[in-house]
């Protein structure tokens, strides 16, 4: 840990289960909650530095960085096309470049930056600034890497009928996913990452949407790979995926994820315990579907219960909140002083 920062270490410590000094704990605004709340989003903020310890000195309201959470139509490097009609919360995939395999044979993935184009310039600089700020050079895929960019390409239904019925035209469209995330992951880790990110939602509300032998089939090979080789290099994997997923977490943890960012509403919070405590760091997702609803007291139980539930004395606990635009600013209040109270200590 040496050259770490405290915020660094402790994080360390959290996901190697020992002994960090405070709970790890963040929360995520999403665009579409800064443009409606704004300057009193802000104010929030500010007042909670240990919580936003990056915000901004005057946060611009209206900017959306990602292509997907803006207005509107784009096109991105799989020739996916997307829709938005809610600016701030992310858009859906409407055409499917894959939909008919008769493009199959034509079809032209995205191309792997090569090793001298300002991509990965700007990326190896980046990761020298982490590393000289005492933090983790910081890597990772899009949202949506693997599993949800196969049905991207195919369609939902289409993928869930390729599944089903065994397409071996479906091995050639996974191999060509793949072949690119783990050419991209690899670079990164040439480069030096530390910690790589990946998010793929990979459960409904209340399941999988395959069953979990066709999940082991198809996809957990892909993660394998991918997770196997930030393993080889030393790197920390961290896993979000939305839904159920509670058939496959073991597989997950076969694969190499060190941090795992489930939902609890979607799991149930003493599953997540029993499966995950003692086997891999829970970055829990607190319960965005409580949040709108809540009152403060009740955020304040729920963080709490969380933490008890996980009794994390050693580490292996972290707390994700995120904000959606139709939670109330006084939860978000709440959810800012419970964390801080409950997971960082603080009075």
């Amino acid at each position: 840990m040496e050259g770490k920062n405290e915020k660094t270490v402790n994080f360390l410590k959290a996901v190697r289960c020992k002994n960090p000094d405070w709970i790890p704990a963040r929360i995520g605004i999403m665009p579409a909650t800064w443009k409606k709340y704004r300057e009193d989003l802000e104010h929030i903020v500010k007042a909670h530095p240990a919580l936003f310890p990056d915000a901004n000195e005057n946060h611009d309201y209206d900017f959306i960085a990602q292509p997907s959470y803006r207005l509107g139509k784009y096109v991105d490097h799989w020739h996916c096309v997307w829709n938005n009609v809610e600016e701030g919360l992310e858009g859906l995939v409407v055409g499917h470049p894959l939909g008919d395999w008769d493009n199959l044979e034509s079809f032209v993935p995205p191309t792997v930056p090569s090793d001298d184009d300002a991509f990965w310039l700007d990326v190896k600089r980046r990761f020298e600034r982490e590393k000289r700020e005492g933090n983790l050079a910081h890597g990772g895929m899009e949202h949506g890497f693997m599993y949800m960019r196969l049905f991207y390409l195919r369609g939902f239904e289409y993928f869930m009928l390729d599944v089903a019925m065994k397409d071996p035209r479906l091995d050639t469209v996974i191999d060509m996913v793949l072949g690119y995330n783990l050419a991209m992951v690899k670079k990164q880790l040439e480069l030096g990452a530390e910690l790589m990110d990946f998010g793929d939602d990979l459960g409904t509300q209340r399941s999988l949407p395959i069953s979990p032998s066709d999940w082991r089939r198809y996809l957990k090979p892909c993660y394998d790979s991918i997770f196997g080789a930030c393993r080889d290099a030393g790197a920390i994997v961290r896993m979000h995926t939305d839904g159920h997923i509670l058939p496959i977490i073991d597989d997950l943890i076969e694969c190499g994820v060190d941090i795992l960012n489930p939902q609890i509403r979607a799991n149930g919070l003493y599953n997540l315990v029993d499966i995950c405590k003692g086997k891999v760091c829970v970055d829990l997702d607190l319960d965005r579907q409580l949040f709108p609803f809540a009152t403060p007291s009740q955020i304040h139980d729920h963080v709490k219960e969380a933490i008890d539930a996980f009794a994390p004395d050693n580490g292996g606990l972290m707390l994700y909140a995120e904000c959606e635009p139709d939670i109330p600013l006084e939860n978000i209040v709440a959810l800012c002083e419970s964390l801080e109270r409950y997971a960082l200590g603080m009075e």
